[in-house]
């Protein structure tokens, strides 16, 4: 082996490495905290129940009044006439009734 072939091997090597530490920086950078938010706002949309405070993601304040599979329903404002169904994915924040209260 000559000098130039080890020198090509050496940084064929160098760059795999390179190449597996640039993959393991962006997977604990990009995928990882998109999967823990993904996870903390699914059991967040699970533990949703009726009377809970919510705010949704156009930025309005509303109570559940009922929840199916997909659907909440939500009553808005002091008018008990307001209320609106929507997909779960439109909340994005949920305050407990007992939380509130307390």
């Amino acid at each position: 082996m000559t000098s130039t072939q080890a020198a090509g091997a050496a940084s064929t090597i160098y760059m795999i490495v390179m190449l597996v530490i640039m993959f393991a920086l962006m997977y604990f950078l990009m995928i990882r905290p998109q999967k823990k938010e993904q996870k903390r706002v699914t059991a967040m949309l699970n533990d949703m129940e009726v009377g809970d405070a919510i705010v949704t993601t156009g930025g309005f304040y509303g109570v559940i009044i009922d929840i199916t599979d997909e659907d909440v329903i939500v009553e808005f404002g002091n008018n008990k006439n307001c209320r609106i169904p929507m997909k779960k994915a439109a909340i994005a924040e949920v305050e407990k009734a007992s939380d509130a209260t307390a």
